[in-house]
């Protein structure tokens, strides 16, 4: 018998770890509203990190088979769920065969479709917050802490040959275990580029420390590791150094945050810019509600301003 309920308006599902902290719970129903969705609702599936294979295939069943569930956007779950539920959709996206993730789960004219978006959610980030031709201008380097399915996502996005010179020198990418470097190596190698490449086995936040001091002035410094939201602490420990003039990128925008406070206590010295997650948790959200509802939503600076300010607003509701 299925844990889950049939759902009885049109609902978007929210598979993560603990949904309900999320601000996109209030978020959703104002955006909602200001796209014209109609009565629609959003509601959480939490699971453990590393949850049990058929525990996902349960999930996205339901899903599948209900009538009035439209589909979900997947946060942390993004690679073991494809590899737990890949037989089960109908289509799987480019981005979703080479980075093997689901992070949207949408149906169209009766298919379940996996797609993963994060490769455009973070490059608009990203290229938001850097600007045009931050690494042709600077010779920067990019260290991403985590090999999931964020740093593989964000990696393509800035290694890509149809960058030109806008690439970043070095490329680094660390994670406590070997096999999920040797996943992100594998795709790596399926993408033409012009950037070094490095990967480093990082059991203790130590060890990303010791990555810092290698890294160029202006480098690119990440936390995609989900330590700060789906648990706590950091991947670096307090007496980590970040480079001169880094910029520091926390994908995390709620939590306790150790990382960013790691990076805000020395943004003065070391003239550091410092970015949490909320503009990628924007764009991240728009690109699934417009894929599950079937809409367009514009990425224009407008447009997502506009949105910005609506969720700034529902989130203090």
């Amino acid at each position: 018998m299925s844990r889950y309920t049939p759902a009885e308006k049109p609902t978007l599902y929210f598979i993560g770890v603990t949904t309900a902290k999320s601000s996109i719970m209030k978020v959703f129903p104002a955006w909602a509203k200001e796209l014209g969705l109609g009565d629609v609702q959003i509601k959480g599936m939490d699971f453990p990190l590393h949850a049990d294979p058929e525990a996902y295939r349960a999930a996205v069943a339901f899903i599948r088979d209900d009538p009035q569930s439209l589909g979900a956007l997947v946060t942390t779950h993004k690679i073991d769920l494809f590899n737990a539920c890949r037989d089960m959709f109908n289509v799987i996206d480019p981005f979703a065969q080479l980075m093997k993730e689901t992070s949207c789960i949408s149906k169209q004219d009766g298919r379940l479709v996996c797609h993963a978006k994060d490769p455009i959610s973070s490059g608009l980030s990203i290229d938001g917050f850097l600007g045009p031709d931050y690494f042709a201008r600077t010779g920067a380097e990019v260290f991403s802490i985590g090999a999931g399915g964020s740093t593989i996502a964000l990696t393509w996005h800035l290694m890509r040959k149809e960058r030109g010179a806008d690439v970043p020198s070095r490329i680094v990418v660390s994670n406590r275990s070997e096999h999920r470097l040797d996943e992100i190596r594998g795709i790596h190698a399926q993408i033409p580029t012009d950037a070094a490449l490095d990967y480093v086995l990082a059991p203790a936040p130590a060890d990303n420390d010791a990555v810092l001091p290698r890294l160029k002035p202006g480098s690119l410094v990440i936390n995609a590791t989900g330590l700060g939201k789906d648990a706590p602490g950091s991947p670096l420990t307090d007496a980590a150094v970040f480079p001169e003039g880094a910029v520091v990128w926390d994908l995390n925008y709620r939590g306790d945050l150790v990382f960013l406070d790691q990076a805000r206590a020395q943004q003065a010295e070391r003239g550091l810019t410092v970015v949490d997650g909320w503009t990628y948790f924007i764009h991240g959200w728009t690109q699934v509600i417009a894929e599950v509802f079937h809409i367009e939503i514009g990425t224009d600076e407008a447009t997502i301003d506009r949105l910005t300010r609506i969720a700034l607003q529902a989130a203090k509701g």
